[in-house]
């Protein structure tokens, strides 16, 4: 069934004033997102590689820090909760966390851990090589007992938690049922990004949120066109024993599989298009017909923040898709990890109508 976005527009834009001042909890894979900018003129002698003459160094916060940062951009109260090692990424990334206004009394600094970077080579606004610099091991027992007891400290001043699973060894199915069930005590929704090695149970979780690859995995089928999407969508919920699962597609916009609804919405792609003289800033032009993704790294995080700051101010899940699917839209238009401002998404939603 495909949803009438016009029609909830101007819902949505009576709801963005409620999304300032919520409280979000996000508990998660932690990682750095580390950028080596330069301009690359010549290939090496040694190899069939450009060479890439450095001109600057950025960071930002990506995993599950990503996630926190754009509940952070669209001004709500955010407290990270994680692990990182204690060395100078680290370091770094609490530097991020501060910088983006995100609360670090829930993140652990582990002496015998260390701190996932990933590492962009950019020239002239392409990415050339991506160097990952991680370790997968669990949390040591004291380490996630320490990390829980944060949480649970803070859950009764929190409006919505988002689990943000990158398999970077933090979240285990143990953990996830302490921190489902502590949240369903309190009324707290949980949103949940699910790692793809494995496939458990997130029960109690408000909603469930994953691309049509991971949930093509999880079915452990190729999903081909809507109802092979929908399939895999009520698979999905009576195995995740949540309350929805939501299933974004790229340019074919999203799928919502509600437990309470008879059928799947399906909310069409936004038909903005995305130019490169306009990196950086909305990424939206008048009268497009199309789209033209520029850099889609971290639009999944934008649509699960959004998701769960619009479902903590009330919002119906459909319209809270919509409003996802939008903030995406212009995320997409950013080159690297990018986050939405609620200027921005309201610029959006007057392009919907």
């Amino acid at each position: 069934m495909s949803f009438a976005i016009a029609d909830s527009v101007p819902r949505l834009k009576r709801l963005l004033p409620r999304l300032r001042g919520l409280r979000a909890g996000v508990f998660g894979d932690l990682m750095l997102d580390r950028y080596l900018w330069g301009t690359a003129t010549r290939l090496s002698p040694e190899a069939a590689v450009p060479v890439v003459d450095f001109e600057k160094q950025s960071e930002c916060l990506g995993g599950a820090g990503n996630v926190a940062a754009n509940l952070a951009a669209l001004g709500a109260r955010v407290e990270m909760f994680g692990a990182t090692g204690r060395d100078e990424p680290g370091a770094a990334l609490r530097k991020c966390l501060r910088a983006a206004g995100i609360a670090e009394r829930g993140v652990i600094a582990d002496p015998r851990r260390v701190t996932t970077v990933k590492t962009r080579i950019i020239a002239r606004h392409q990415q050339v090589v991506r160097v990952d610099h991680e370790r997968r091991e669990p949390l040591r027992a004291e380490t996630e007992e320490a990390l829980v007891r944060r949480l649970l400290s803070a859950l009764r001043r929190l409006d919505v938690v988002v689990l943000s699973d990158y398999d970077k060894g933090l979240i285990t199915d143990a953990l996830a049922d302490r921190v489902l069930n502590a949240c369903h005590r309190l009324k707290v929704p949980v949103l949940v990004k699910p790692k793809r090695s494995r496939l458990y149970a997130y029960r109690g979780a408000r909603a469930i949120v994953c691309n049509a690859g991971e949930a093509s995995f999880f079915v452990t089928r190729t999903l081909e066109d809507d109802k092979s999407i929908e399939e895999a969508g009520r698979a999905l919920l009576a195995h995740f024993g949540c309350a929805a699962v939501v299933i974004t597609r790229g340019g074919k916009g999203m799928t919502v599989v509600e437990e309470s609804m008879p059928r799947h919405v399906h909310i069409p792609a936004t038909s903005f298009e995305v130019t490169y003289a306009r990196v950086g800033q909305a990424g939206i032009e008048r009268n497009a017909t199309g789209r033209q993704v520029f850099d889609v790294t971290g639009a999944g995080d934008t649509v699960l923040s959004v998701l769960a700051l619009a479902l903590a101010a009330g919002a119906a899940l459909p319209d809270a898709a919509v409003l996802a699917n939008t903030a995406a839209g212009v995320v997409v238009g950013k080159l690297g990890t990018a986050t939405v401002s609620p200027k921005e998404l309201a610029a959006a939603l007057e392009e919907l109508q």
